[in-house]
């Protein structure tokens, strides 16, 4: 037996990609905010504050029935932030460096990909109907979007790329997998994550190309004008998908016993 169910996530195109690049590189920029400039609350209280606000997004999206666009990307922006603090706090404050943290985090990252292989849920985030598989989801995404931190950082800093080099870099490799999903018969489940991965060192090294100083190899914009402006990017942009969300999700034949 079967019903109908509407997918709790967006369909991957052009609007998906556009708004998981700012919201990540809003969670770089708000994270600087708090634990570095102005604020100074250092990162592990703020790896606490947003560590919290995590939890609370999460269980309101994991309790809705449907595809919401504000908490949605409210969870993927919360995940964010709280990756780049944890990040942050690893590779610093706790001394693992920016190699050793992007090694532990993609090693992470490769266990929970194949765990989630191994429990046979599908990993088309278009098609996720299941309680299981969504909560597999949002693991993926909250280490993926704390190992974009360190290998941004990586790149820029222990390969001594730059922040603008590094973002050259990463966007190269974003339009060669764009490349390889039209043009060539490679998964598309595989292609989609090596993106969503990649998204978020994006991010990361474009956010401190703008924001940081110029003496370390930034524009020199600061914090606090990057951050407000990534957010009204942000804001107009989940605006938009909340007025055309029924284009922006798929319906779904699922079996009645699914997503508990």
């Amino acid at each position: 037996m079967t019903n109908t169910a509407v997918s709790k996530l967006p369909v991957v195109g052009a609007l998906f990609w556009t708004i998981k690049i700012v919201a990540t590189t809003l969670g770089e920029s708000a994270s600087n905010y708090v634990a570095i400039t102005p604020l100074r609350l250092g990162y592990a209280t703020g790896a606490v504050i947003f560590f919290v606000a995590l939890v609370l997004t999460l269980a309101m999206q994991l309790k809705t029935d449907r595809f919401r666009p504000v908490i949605f990307w409210s969870v993927i922006l919360t995940t964010s932030i709280v990756g780049t603090a944890m990040s942050d706090f690893m590779n610093r404050t706790a001394g693992l460096g920016y190699t050793g943290g992007a090694a532990v985090l993609t090693t992470l990252l490769v266990l929970v990909l194949v765990t989630w292989r191994a429990t046979g849920e599908t990993m088309d985030v278009e098609r996720i109907a299941t309680r299981k598989g969504e909560i597999l989801y949002w693991s993926a995404t909250t280490v993926s979007n704390t190992l974009g931190t360190s290998s941004g950082d990586f790149l820029s800093n222990s390969l001594g790329l730059g922040f603008r080099a590094s973002a050259l870099v990463l966007s190269g490799i974003m339009l060669l997998i764009l490349a390889a999903h039209y043009l060539t018969s490679l998964s598309g489940t595989v292609l989609f994550w090596s993106a969503y991965v990649l998204t978020r060192p994006l991010g990361a090294v474009a956010e401190n190309a703008v924001e940081k100083p110029v003496a370390t190899g930034g524009a020199g914009v600061g914090t606090t004008v990057t951050s407000t402006a990534l957010i009204a990017v942000l804001v107009v942009l989940v605006g938009y998908q909340t007025f055309t969300h029924r284009q922006q999700t798929r319906t779904l034949d699922t079996a009645s016993s699914t997503g508990s």
